[in-house]
């Protein structure tokens, strides 16, 4: 496999839990997945849940070389879990189109998070050309 783009993001938890307690609904259903806000909804602080996937959503556009937009949006792009609970991401839509037509085959993510920050980091992989 060769390295189509990798990509890192750094959120701050205050400022998203600000927009969220702003914004709420209208936000939530515009960044997040239902079911990444079933996850992050039954957390003892979702916001920094929240922060780390919005922080994984903007590093994995980048790693695409898109930027959230028209290949790839905020719902585009879904946190999910793995086997082992790692995080793995889920691509819809316009992203996933976009990456079967680069030959990205796999967009390998890295979640953390502190009281104050959320930042996450990520690869995407295109298979190697015969």
């Amino acid at each position: 496999m060769t390295v189509h783009g990798i990509g890192i993001d750094v959120v701050e938890v205050a400022r998203l839990a600000t927009a969220i307690a702003r914004h709420g609904e209208a936000i939530l259903a515009r960044l997040f997945t239902p079911a990444e806000r079933a996850y992050c909804d039954t957390k003892k602080n979702p916001s920094i849940h929240y922060a780390a996937r919005f922080a994984a959503k903007e590093a994995v556009a980048k790693a695409l070389g898109t930027g959230i937009g028209a290949h790839a949006n905020w719902l585009d792009l879904e946190v999910t879990h793995g086997p082992g609970g790692a995080p793995a991401l889920g691509l819809h839509g316009a992203a996933a189109a976009y990456a079967a037509a680069h030959g990205i085959c796999d967009i390998q993510i890295s979640l953390t998070h502190t009281h104050a920050h959320a930042a996450a980091n990520a690869i995407a992989l295109k298979e190697d050309k015969a």
